[in-house]
């Protein structure tokens, strides 16, 4: 499913920058499949269009809390469990794809404490807890800017897998 985007947004949002292109296909994406992804929707949508919306909760969240805080607000599956990694790393951000084949082993020994319900002081100590993380979450901080250069210049280039452009 292709969602129908107007080529004046478009325009517009490539003009704003890389941020605002990538979030515009990803919230019509979103919005294609009714805003919100679960099994039935996940399936209305492709692998590479899953893989753009995927970048940004991943970039949110690591830009925010890191990747005690992704997994923790329950996107480690999403990110961890999925082709995603393969996937931009066929798009040519192979150090990306590789930060998260790292993380992912941490996932996979951690993610079931880290996603566990505690308090909000809890969760702070949780930083304390998993210092692993903390070379990922600067590597991802100190190259975000480039990796999301990289996805839009690849959701460009392949504009057409993505949205359909309404004149």
């Amino acid at each position: 499913m292709k969602p129908v985007v107007k080529e004046e947004s478009i325009i517009k949002a490539a003009n704003e920058g890389m941020d605002e292109f990538i979030n515009l296909v990803a919230d019509a994406l979103l919005e294609s499949v009714g805003g919100s992804l679960d099994a039935t929707t996940m399936q209305q949508l492709n692998a590479d269009q899953l893989t753009v919306i995927a970048y940004i909760w991943m970039r949110n969240e690591v830009m925010d809390g890191g990747f005690v805080q992704l997994i923790h607000n329950g996107f480690g599956g999403f990110i961890f469990e999925n082709p995603f990694a393969r996937i931009i790393k066929s798009w040519g951000l192979k150090d990306l794809g590789r930060l998260i084949y790292d993380v992912k082993k941490l996932y996979h020994e951690h993610g079931v404490s880290i996603q566990a319900d505690c308090t909000d002081e809890e969760f702070m100590e949780l930083f304390e807890k998993y210092p692993a993380f903390d070379d990922y979450d600067d590597t991802f901080v100190e190259h975000e800017e480039e990796w999301t250069s990289g996805m839009a210049y690849y959701i460009d280039e392949h504009l057409q897998d993505f949205i359909t452009i309404e004149k």
